[in-house]
């Protein structure tokens, strides 16, 4: 939560709990029709607060972040062929993504997903 918002709900408690207290006041034998309006404005000033707070609340939510894998490959490396393992069919280099770490295929042709694992080289 941003400060200002906690700010705001605070501020409009405060405007809240005094109106309160004017509005029960102008109901009393001393009171006078001035407190009933200042409770009012109170009860409307603490509403607009308790908006302003959610509208900054709202503001806080964090933003997406994209996070982009480097792969740094070792020596010489051939690029092969990919082939799709349930229907054949070749894939290219945007139908594989980075899903929680691990790479995971998703064939164009047929729609089936699937976890890129590496042969052993021996």
């Amino acid at each position: 939560m941003k400060a200002a918002s906690i700010i705001s709900y605070v501020v409009a408690a405060v405007l809240i709990v005094f109106a309160f207290l004017f509005t029960l006041g102008a109901f009393s034998s001393n009171g006078s029709d001035t407190w009933l309006f200042i409770g009012l404005a109170g009860f409307v000033l603490g509403a607009l607060m308790i908006v302003l707070g959610a509208r900054f609340n709202a503001r806080a939510h964090p933003v997406q972040q994209n996070v982009n894998v480097k792969i740094d490959l070792p020596g010489d490396v051939q690029m092969t062929s990919i082939k799709c393992q349930a229907c054949g069919a070749p894939l290219a280099a945007s139908d594989i993504k980075m899903v929680n770490g691990a790479p995971m295929v998703e064939c164009h042709s047929c729609g089936t997903t699937y976890q890129l694992t590496e042969e052993p080289k021996w």
